[in-house]
């Protein structure tokens, strides 16, 4: 018989804290791995999906990026007619993402449930009394660019003469516009401001570069969308700290570098380059954007085809403003 020594025997207690610990590791771990943790169910979803509907007009166009940082689920959406903002509540349940965006101007937002389907977000949404079918896809790869860079340049477009506005059509047509004075308003001379309706040349442009000139009545806005689909905030706001809704800044997205405004009722000059899903700006001889990356489509957009040339959008349906001159400049070597 083997007899151990009080000093083995003590040594042996002591290690047994430490010995018990390891082991649970162990088996915490082989749990884990056969087991596959709730995170991996949520791979699928991560990432960022551009949301159109599917089942009626108008189109229910949205922006979606889901995170999940230290292993909690998170997303911030936009819908079309918000900014992006951080979603009230996200899961996955059975398979199913569930979310909700956070309340809006109308109050609480609506439940959204979709599924990943081979490559796509399927889902629906309830709105009012009606159910709204969508789709998410993943964001465009694109290629390189540089808005600074000096390039080909083709025969620049006129969309606006002083005499004519045949180069747009009028997405409201029961909201018209005028030409009055070698200008196009929103609104006739003498009259109560009205909303306008927003306008979209009927030409669609790709890379190019832009000149716009306009003014704005007192606490009017207006905007000016690259493609149909990037919004370039226009607001008066002279002498007020930038951020990401000041004047020309890619709304809710981009904040300008400075505050180059003009005081209302003055005639403000945005020149502009976009080249893929780069841009560089100057309002009023100051440069705003200096190639900036369009990381998503804003609010209001004419379609999810980001890759494809698309229409001048000007908004005009907050407060009387003037345009009167808007001159777009195909760029013919833009992308490499």
């Amino acid at each position: 018989m083997i007899r151990r020594s009080r000093s083995t025997t003590l040594e042996r207690r002591r290690s047994s804290p430490i010995r018990w610990l390891v082991s649970a590791i162990v088996l915490t771990t082989a749990v884990a791995w056969l087991t596959p943790p709730a995170r991996a169910q949520h791979d699928a979803f991560l990432g960022r999906w551009t949301i159109s509907s599917t089942s009626q007009p108008p189109a229910y166009v949205g922006w979606l990026e889901i995170t999940q940082p230290g292993g909690q689920l998170a997303a911030t959406f936009s819908n079309r007619g918000q900014s992006p903002m951080p979603v009230a509540s996200i899961q996955v349940v059975n398979g199913e993402l569930v979310f909700t965006p956070a309340a809006g101007r109308r109050g609480p937002s609506p439940e959204h449930r979709a599924r990943v389907q081979g490559d796509k977000l399927v889902g629906s949404t309830k709105a009012g009394d009606r159910v709204v079918e969508f789709v998410g896809v993943r964001p465009p790869k694109w290629p390189p660019a540089d808005a600074n860079a000096k390039h080909k340049l083709g025969t620049p477009v006129e969309l606006f003469d002083g005499k004519s506005m045949d180069a747009w059509d009028l997405v409201n047509k029961d909201q018209p516009w005028f030409v009055i004075n070698g200008e196009m308003t929103n609104s006739p001379e003498g009259a109560r401001p009205a909303p306008g309706s927003n306008l979209r040349s009927k030409q669609k442009f790709q890379d190019y570069q832009i000149r716009a000139e306009y003014k704005l009545d007192n606490g009017a806005h207006s905007g000016i969308y690259w493609r149909g689909r990037y919004e370039m905030q226009v607001l008066g706001d002279m002498g007020k700290p930038v951020d990401k809704f000041s004047h020309m800044a890619v709304y809710g997205w981009i904040a300008p570098l400075v505050n180059a405004s003009k005081p209302d009722l003055e005639w403000n000059t945005m020149e502009g380059t976009i080249i893929a899903n780069k841009i560089s700006v100057r309002l009023n001889g100051q440069q705003v954007h200096d190639n900036s990356t369009l990381e998503a489509m804003t609010t209001n957009v004419v379609d999810v085809n980001e890759l494809e040339p698309g229409p001048i959008q000007l908004v005009g349906n907050d407060g009387k403003i003037w345009y009167r001159k808007v001159t777009v400049t195909p760029i013919l070597d833009g992308r490499r």
